[in-house]
């Protein structure tokens, strides 16, 4: 190991990944009212921990090689959980294989750290070969809960390697170290981007879903549908119906998901989800607001047009281009929303707003009229009304 002891190196690498872990984060200037984002992400793989990746036996790897290497931390689910800023992370190793993992923060934007060890999630009857994006709520029945997708083999498709189903996985916990496996959700058509509303709904548990045909295209799927279910530990989507659908020459003409558990707040539902659409260098994934009525979580009453947040310099750069998408976020006491999201599939980051702004934002953004006529007026309409307000 050149001049340096395997001692010496071994205090050198802690100390590098010690300056990483207690960076201090700071809010970009010039942003554009609605959120802050960040200088630096979170969470990369960088961010994991040394015995993770290090065999620290010099016996054992005498060159002090990374023997378990980490690819990505993305796609977040988020709670505060007794004052504690938690993350269940989307963590990929270079094996392909994602896992989940909990990430610690004093105060939201910096500092995180993993807990000492992965997530040990029990198995369905039919194992999953990876599972990913775990969407967390805390419900009204006492439990959170993390609903995520199981990732298998399409079977019926022996040859085709890259063939596979997509369901919703559900595990049940009190405190995101000890995970109960319920059943898979059972459904007609394969499911991702599934969600559970933190409240009863008629008595029952409500869920977002994400209708489609196959494990990338939706085909027949119209968007994100709605689900109510008498028994979360046998859960079974039976009706279904679209609540925010699919349109075309929109930025979510390909596909639409919702991202995290809605946040109640006095004028209705806020709800994050992402969109795509596809473009001549491949699938482009934004995300978006809509809120729907405090009495009906299925009826929405406000849908600002266009995106609401996408990847901007760096934040392009990574495994798959071009891609913003967000699972978690937090409200805190005094109004704060903490939006965690993931760019590129290979990092994540945190951007801060606050409920008032978040509810100006969806009550007063024009909608999107689904042409360039439409569009035009709109642009018109504020320029007529600031000649007046600048006379």
């Amino acid at each position: 190991m050149n001049s340096q002891t395997f001692t010496e190196r071994i205090k050198e690498i802690r100390a590098h990944h010690e300056q990483l872990l207690t960076r201090t984060n700071q809010p970009l200037t010039w942003g554009n009212g609605i959120y802050e984002k960040y200088q630096h992400p979170i969470l990369t793989a960088e961010h994991t921990p040394l015995e993770w990746r290090y065999d620290f036996s010099e016996q054992d790897n005498p060159y002090l090689m990374q023997r378990i290497m980490m690819n990505a931390v993305l796609n977040a689910g988020a709670i505060k959980l007794n004052g504690r800023y938690l993350l269940v992370c989307r963590v990929e190793g270079a094996d392909r294989k994602s896992f989940f993992a909990v990430a610690e923060s004093p105060n939201g934007v910096d500092n995180f750290r993993f807990w000492d060890e992965p997530i040990t999630l029990p198995e369905d009857s039919i194992p999953a070969t990876n599972v990913y994006d775990m969407r967390l709520t805390q419900h009204q029945d006492g439990w959170i809960y993390g609903v995520f997708c199981a990732e298998r083999h399409d079977d019926s498709q022996p040859g085709n390697l890259s063939a596979a189903t997509a369901t919703a996985g559900i595990a049940r916990t009190k405190d995101l170290i000890t995970w109960q496996r319920l059943p898979d959700l059972q459904s007609k058509s394969q499911q991702r981007n599934v969600v559970l509303h933190p409240e009863f709904v008629e008595g029952k548990y409500a869920l977002y879903t994400r209708p489609q045909d196959g494990f990338i295209d939706t085909g027949s799927g119209g968007g994100i549908g709605w689900a109510l279910v008498d028994d979360i530990t046998h859960a079974e989507v039976k009706d279904e119906v679209i609540i925010n659908a699919r349109h075309y020459h929109t930025i979510q003409e390909v596909k639409n998901g919702e991202g995290p558990a809605p946040l109640k707040t006095p004028k209705g539902w806020l709800h994050l989800a992402h969109g795509v659409r596809g473009t001549a260098d491949g699938l482009r994934y934004v995300l978006y607001m809509y809120m729907t009525a405090l009495d009906d979580p299925t009826r929405v009453i406000a849908q600002p047009g266009g995106w609401f947040l996408v990847p901007e310099g760096q934040e392009y750069v990574g495994d798959v281009m071009n891609v913003a998408f967000s699972n978690g976020w937090i409200l805190d006491d005094d109004g704060r929303v903490l939006i965690y999201y993931a760019t590129a599939d290979t990092r994540l980051h945190v951007a801060v707003s606050s409920i008032d702004r978040l509810i100006d934002y969806c009550l007063n953004t024009p909608e999107d009229g689904l042409n360039t006529a439409a569009s035009v007026e709109t642009i018109k309409q504020l320029i007529r009304k600031n000649h007046g307000t600048l006379k």
